[in-house]
């Protein structure tokens, strides 16, 4: 069986594995990923470990791990499918890129497009929502690239360390 659920030319999206945690970790309590997150508390192993078996393994989220196509499919960043609404056939998306010099390549945009198709594919879903910073104008693009547009202003959102900024919230129709 391959172990990529998604190909593409420049990346391709596997299963999120335990021993990827201590790497997700690290790219997580990185402050350019960790300022455009609500959560900005620090993550850990641990925590990886019950968000594994109170989300993952419960079906509440699907994670999936960003593999730099050749370079031995080298992780590079991760993304999730989370609050996965069967009825309403909805998730939220989101999307960081972890090594540096994996920025600037178009591994998000790619990444974005081949989650979308996954949603879509193999978990059935109809629409897919995100939020994001008003100032992370980069991934606002990367968003645009993947077809997903802007539905709503969110005012003065509230993160987990008190700080307050304003996101907004796209959507994606997932249609043939």
């Amino acid at each position: 069986m391959d172990k990529f659920v998604k190909v593409g030319s420049k990346v391709s999206l596997r299963p999120i594995e335990e021993a990827d945690f201590p790497l997700v970790v690290e790219w997580r309590n990185k402050d350019r990923i960790r300022n455009n997150h609500v959560y900005r508390k620090d993550f850990t192993v641990e925590g990886m470990k019950a968000w594994k078996e109170n989300m993952l393994d419960t079906g509440k989220v699907v994670q999936l791990v960003i593999c730099e196509n050749g370079r031995d499919d080298r992780p590079i960043g991760c993304l999730h499918l989370r609050d996965i609404n069967r009825k309403e056939e909805s998730a939220e998306y989101g999307i960081f890129i972890g090594e540096e010099d994996a920025l600037g390549r178009g591994y998000g945009n790619e990444a974005a497009v081949l989650a979308t198709e996954y949603a879509k594919d193999e978990m059935g879903l109809k629409k897919l929502i995100l939020r994001a910073f008003v100032f992370n104008t980069i991934a606002i693009k990367s968003y645009e690239h993947a077809g997903f547009v802007k539905t709503a202003d969110l005012k003065q959102v509230e993160c987990s360390d008190g700080q307050k900024d304003d996101m907004i919230l796209m959507e994606k129709i997932l249609t043939d």
